[in-house]
Protein backbone atom coordinates (compact mmCIF):
# COMPACT_ATOMS: atom_id res chain seq x y z
CA UNK A 1 0.00 0.00 0.00
CA UNK A 2 3.08 2.30 0.42
CA UNK A 3 4.45 1.70 -3.15
CA UNK A 4 3.45 3.82 -6.37
CA UNK A 5 -0.48 3.30 -7.30
CA UNK A 6 -0.26 3.05 -11.49
CA UNK A 7 -3.55 3.62 -13.07
CA UNK A 8 -4.55 2.78 -16.89
CA UNK A 9 -7.24 3.07 -19.13
CA UNK A 10 -7.05 0.31 -21.69
CA UNK A 11 -9.45 1.54 -23.58
CA UNK A 12 -7.18 4.75 -24.41
CA UNK A 13 -3.98 3.19 -25.40
CA UNK A 14 -3.64 3.05 -29.44
CA UNK A 15 -4.16 -0.72 -30.20
CA UNK A 16 -0.29 -1.32 -31.48
CA UNK A 17 1.01 0.42 -28.33
CA UNK A 18 -0.99 -1.65 -26.09
CA UNK A 19 1.83 -4.27 -25.43
CA UNK A 20 4.93 -1.28 -25.18
CA UNK A 21 2.78 0.16 -22.62
CA UNK A 22 1.98 -2.49 -20.86
CA UNK A 23 4.83 -4.62 -20.88
CA UNK A 24 7.95 -2.31 -21.80
CA UNK A 25 10.36 -2.25 -24.55
CA UNK A 26 13.94 -2.84 -25.48
CA UNK A 27 16.22 -0.51 -27.18
CA UNK A 28 15.81 -1.15 -31.04
CA UNK A 29 12.91 -3.48 -30.81
CA UNK A 30 10.93 -1.16 -33.12
CA UNK A 31 11.19 2.28 -35.31
CA UNK A 32 11.42 4.98 -32.85
CA UNK A 33 12.61 2.88 -29.94
CA UNK A 34 15.78 4.80 -29.13
CA UNK A 35 16.10 3.80 -25.41
CA UNK A 36 15.00 0.94 -23.14
CA UNK A 37 11.48 1.80 -21.47
CA UNK A 38 9.91 -0.08 -18.31
CA UNK A 39 5.98 -0.49 -18.88
CA UNK A 40 3.28 -0.01 -16.62
CA UNK A 41 3.50 -3.42 -14.60
CA UNK A 42 7.43 -2.16 -13.86
CA UNK A 43 6.82 1.29 -12.77
CA UNK A 44 4.02 0.08 -10.23
CA UNK A 45 6.70 -2.18 -9.09
CA UNK A 46 6.09 -2.65 -5.10
CA UNK A 47 2.76 -1.22 -5.43
CA UNK A 48 -0.68 -1.52 -7.29
CA UNK A 49 -1.56 -1.20 -11.22
CA UNK A 50 -4.73 -0.47 -11.69
CA UNK A 51 -6.59 -1.68 -15.30
CA UNK A 52 -9.64 0.08 -16.02
CA UNK A 53 -11.48 -0.58 -19.06
CA UNK A 54 -9.83 -4.53 -19.25
CA UNK A 55 -12.84 -5.38 -21.25
CA UNK A 56 -11.56 -3.28 -23.90
CA UNK A 57 -8.30 -5.09 -23.94
CA UNK A 58 -7.04 -7.22 -27.61
CA UNK A 59 -7.34 -10.90 -27.16
CA UNK A 60 -3.51 -10.88 -28.20
CA UNK A 61 -2.62 -8.99 -25.43
CA UNK A 62 -5.19 -10.85 -23.14
CA UNK A 63 -2.98 -13.22 -23.27
CA UNK A 64 0.21 -11.87 -22.44
CA UNK A 65 -1.43 -10.19 -19.73
CA UNK A 66 -2.76 -14.02 -18.37
CA UNK A 67 1.05 -14.94 -18.39
CA UNK A 68 2.17 -12.23 -16.76
CA UNK A 69 -0.54 -12.92 -14.04
CA UNK A 70 0.05 -16.89 -13.41
CA UNK A 71 4.20 -16.47 -13.92
CA UNK A 72 4.69 -12.76 -11.84
CA UNK A 73 7.41 -12.64 -14.79
CA UNK A 74 7.08 -10.81 -18.07
CA UNK A 75 9.53 -9.79 -21.40
CA UNK A 76 10.08 -6.66 -22.74
CA UNK A 77 8.83 -6.11 -26.85
CA UNK A 78 11.91 -6.68 -28.29
CA UNK A 79 13.61 -8.81 -24.90
CA UNK A 80 15.14 -12.06 -24.06
CA UNK A 81 15.37 -11.65 -20.51
CA UNK A 82 12.19 -12.63 -17.79
CA UNK A 83 12.09 -9.32 -15.75
CA UNK A 84 10.13 -10.59 -12.24
CA UNK A 85 7.21 -7.96 -11.77
CA UNK A 86 5.88 -7.65 -7.75
CA UNK A 87 2.53 -5.77 -8.25
CA UNK A 88 -1.16 -5.71 -6.55
CA UNK A 89 -3.17 -6.49 -9.78
CA UNK A 90 -6.54 -4.54 -9.93
CA UNK A 91 -8.88 -4.48 -12.92
CA UNK A 92 -12.31 -2.79 -13.83
CA UNK A 93 -14.93 -2.95 -16.90
CA UNK A 94 -18.26 -1.50 -17.79
CA UNK A 95 -18.61 -4.79 -20.14
CA UNK A 96 -20.64 -7.59 -18.48
CA UNK A 97 -16.94 -10.29 -19.01
CA UNK A 98 -19.20 -13.52 -18.74
CA UNK A 99 -21.22 -12.27 -21.87
CA UNK A 100 -18.06 -11.26 -23.64
CA UNK A 101 -16.25 -14.76 -23.00
CA UNK A 102 -19.48 -16.47 -24.00
CA UNK A 103 -19.04 -13.64 -27.06
CA UNK A 104 -15.63 -14.83 -27.53
CA UNK A 105 -14.21 -11.69 -27.33
CA UNK A 106 -12.72 -12.07 -23.83
CA UNK A 107 -10.65 -14.66 -22.88
CA UNK A 108 -12.22 -17.36 -20.47
CA UNK A 109 -8.89 -18.22 -18.95
CA UNK A 110 -8.16 -14.24 -18.25
CA UNK A 111 -11.75 -13.54 -16.92
CA UNK A 112 -11.32 -16.41 -14.47
CA UNK A 113 -7.88 -15.71 -13.28
CA UNK A 114 -9.41 -11.66 -12.67
CA UNK A 115 -12.04 -13.09 -10.82
CA UNK A 116 -10.54 -13.31 -7.53
CA UNK A 117 -12.32 -10.60 -5.42
CA UNK A 118 -14.93 -9.48 -7.23
CA UNK A 119 -17.04 -6.09 -6.05
CA UNK A 120 -19.59 -5.11 -8.26
CA UNK A 121 -20.83 -2.02 -7.89
CA UNK A 122 -24.30 -0.94 -8.55
CA UNK A 123 -25.08 2.23 -10.98
CA UNK A 124 -25.86 5.84 -9.40
CA UNK A 125 -29.57 5.38 -9.46
CA UNK A 126 -29.49 2.75 -7.49
CA UNK A 127 -27.48 4.64 -5.05
CA UNK A 128 -29.20 7.58 -4.23
CA UNK A 129 -27.34 8.46 -0.52
CA UNK A 130 -24.13 8.89 -2.47
CA UNK A 131 -25.42 11.75 -4.42
CA UNK A 132 -24.52 14.01 -1.70
CA UNK A 133 -21.62 12.91 -0.80
CA UNK A 134 -20.14 12.90 -4.77
CA UNK A 135 -21.76 16.58 -5.62
CA UNK A 136 -19.90 18.02 -2.19
CA UNK A 137 -16.46 16.03 -3.05
CA UNK A 138 -16.85 17.48 -6.84
CA UNK A 139 -18.06 20.74 -6.07
CA UNK A 140 -14.70 21.31 -3.95
CA UNK A 141 -12.83 20.58 -6.19
CA UNK A 142 -14.60 22.72 -8.98
CA UNK A 143 -14.68 25.57 -6.13
CA UNK A 144 -10.47 25.25 -5.93
CA UNK A 145 -10.19 25.05 -9.47
CA UNK A 146 -12.75 28.01 -10.57
CA UNK A 147 -11.35 29.77 -7.55
CA UNK A 148 -14.96 30.31 -6.49
CA UNK A 149 -16.90 29.24 -3.58
CA UNK A 150 -20.14 27.27 -4.13
CA UNK A 151 -22.29 25.40 -2.53
CA UNK A 152 -25.42 23.48 -3.46
CA UNK A 153 -29.68 24.63 -2.06
CA UNK A 154 -31.62 21.65 -1.11
CA UNK A 155 -33.85 22.21 -3.84
CA UNK A 156 -30.52 21.94 -6.57
CA UNK A 157 -30.22 18.38 -4.05
CA UNK A 158 -33.83 17.46 -4.76
CA UNK A 159 -33.68 17.99 -8.46
CA UNK A 160 -30.09 15.90 -8.57
CA UNK A 161 -31.60 12.95 -6.94
CA UNK A 162 -34.57 12.91 -8.64
CA UNK A 163 -32.43 12.58 -12.00
CA UNK A 164 -31.86 8.84 -13.07
CA UNK A 165 -28.13 9.28 -14.27
CA UNK A 166 -27.74 7.15 -16.97
CA UNK A 167 -23.92 8.41 -17.34
CA UNK A 168 -23.68 7.62 -13.45
CA UNK A 169 -20.98 9.44 -11.88
CA UNK A 170 -19.21 10.41 -14.79
CA UNK A 171 -22.32 12.60 -15.25
CA UNK A 172 -23.21 14.06 -11.85
CA UNK A 173 -19.70 15.21 -11.94
CA UNK A 174 -20.26 16.86 -15.40
CA UNK A 175 -24.13 18.57 -14.31
CA UNK A 176 -22.05 19.74 -11.63
CA UNK A 177 -19.35 21.62 -13.49
CA UNK A 178 -22.02 22.99 -15.90
CA UNK A 179 -24.46 24.37 -13.29
CA UNK A 180 -21.14 26.31 -11.50
CA UNK A 181 -20.96 27.76 -14.94
CA UNK A 182 -24.60 28.90 -15.06
CA UNK A 183 -24.81 29.98 -11.40
CA UNK A 184 -25.64 33.60 -11.11
CA UNK A 185 -24.37 33.39 -7.56
CA UNK A 186 -22.24 31.13 -5.06
CA UNK A 187 -25.35 29.02 -4.56
CA UNK A 188 -26.65 26.21 -7.26
CA UNK A 189 -29.89 26.24 -7.09
CA UNK A 190 -33.04 24.11 -8.97
CA UNK A 191 -32.91 26.83 -11.67
CA UNK A 192 -29.41 26.27 -12.58
CA UNK A 193 -30.06 22.68 -13.83
CA UNK A 194 -32.77 23.43 -16.73
CA UNK A 195 -30.76 21.02 -18.93
CA UNK A 196 -31.75 18.39 -16.36
CA UNK A 197 -35.01 16.39 -17.31
CA UNK A 198 -36.08 14.91 -14.00
CA UNK A 199 -38.29 12.79 -15.76
CA UNK A 200 -39.99 9.89 -13.41
CA UNK A 201 -38.19 9.30 -9.70
CA UNK A 202 -37.29 6.12 -10.68
CA UNK A 203 -37.33 4.15 -13.77
CA UNK A 204 -39.81 1.53 -14.44
CA UNK A 205 -38.38 -1.80 -12.63
CA UNK A 206 -38.91 -5.12 -12.74
CA UNK A 207 -37.34 -8.40 -12.20
CA UNK A 208 -34.39 -8.10 -9.91
CA UNK A 209 -34.17 -4.41 -9.84
CA UNK A 210 -37.85 -4.53 -7.97
CA UNK A 211 -37.72 -2.66 -4.69
CA UNK A 212 -38.03 -4.29 -1.45
CA UNK A 213 -40.99 -2.78 1.07
CA UNK A 214 -38.49 -1.78 3.55
CA UNK A 215 -35.91 0.29 0.24
CA UNK A 216 -39.47 1.59 -0.46
CA UNK A 217 -40.69 2.93 2.57
CA UNK A 218 -36.63 4.34 2.84
CA UNK A 219 -36.92 5.85 -0.59
CA UNK A 220 -40.11 7.85 0.34
CA UNK A 221 -38.84 8.66 3.71
CA UNK A 222 -35.89 10.22 1.91
CA UNK A 223 -37.28 12.27 -0.59
CA UNK A 224 -40.11 13.60 2.19
CA UNK A 225 -36.80 15.24 3.95
CA UNK A 226 -35.64 16.33 1.06
CA UNK A 227 -38.99 18.23 0.20
CA UNK A 228 -39.39 19.47 3.90
CA UNK A 229 -35.61 21.11 3.70
CA UNK A 230 -36.54 22.57 0.06
CA UNK A 231 -39.69 24.39 1.00
CA UNK A 232 -38.26 25.78 3.88
CA UNK A 233 -35.03 26.84 2.16
CA UNK A 234 -32.47 24.56 4.25
CA UNK A 235 -34.17 25.94 7.61
CA UNK A 236 -33.59 22.59 9.81
CA UNK A 237 -35.49 24.15 12.85
CA UNK A 238 -38.54 25.03 10.35
CA UNK A 239 -38.36 21.87 8.54
CA UNK A 240 -38.51 19.99 11.87
CA UNK A 241 -41.74 21.86 12.72
CA UNK A 242 -43.24 20.71 9.55
CA UNK A 243 -42.12 17.03 9.86
CA UNK A 244 -43.56 17.84 13.38
CA UNK A 245 -40.46 16.55 14.51
CA UNK A 246 -37.36 17.83 17.17
CA UNK A 247 -34.65 19.20 15.53
CA UNK A 248 -32.81 16.43 16.94
CA UNK A 249 -34.52 13.59 15.40
CA UNK A 250 -34.32 15.84 12.01
CA UNK A 251 -30.56 15.18 12.58
CA UNK A 252 -30.57 11.79 13.36
CA UNK A 253 -32.57 11.14 10.17
CA UNK A 254 -29.98 13.59 8.13
CA UNK A 255 -27.47 11.61 9.52
CA UNK A 256 -28.64 8.80 8.45
CA UNK A 257 -29.34 9.00 5.05
CA UNK A 258 -26.04 11.24 4.43
CA UNK A 259 -28.19 14.12 3.93
CA UNK A 260 -25.72 16.59 6.49
CA UNK A 261 -22.76 16.69 4.21
CA UNK A 262 -24.44 19.72 2.71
Amino acid sequence: SRGPFVGVNCGAIAENLVESELFGHEKGAFTGAATLRRGYFETAGGGTLFLDEIGDLPLPQQAKLLRVLETRSLRRLGGSEEVRVDVRFLAATHRDLGRAVADGTFRGDLYHRLKVAEIAVPPLRQRKGDIPLLANYFLSGICLQRGKPLTLAWDALARLEAYPFPGNVRELKNVLERSAILAKGQVIREQDLPFLDAGPAEEAKGGGDFLSLKEYAEREERKHLLEALKRTGGNKSRAAEVLQISRQALHRKLKEYRLDQL
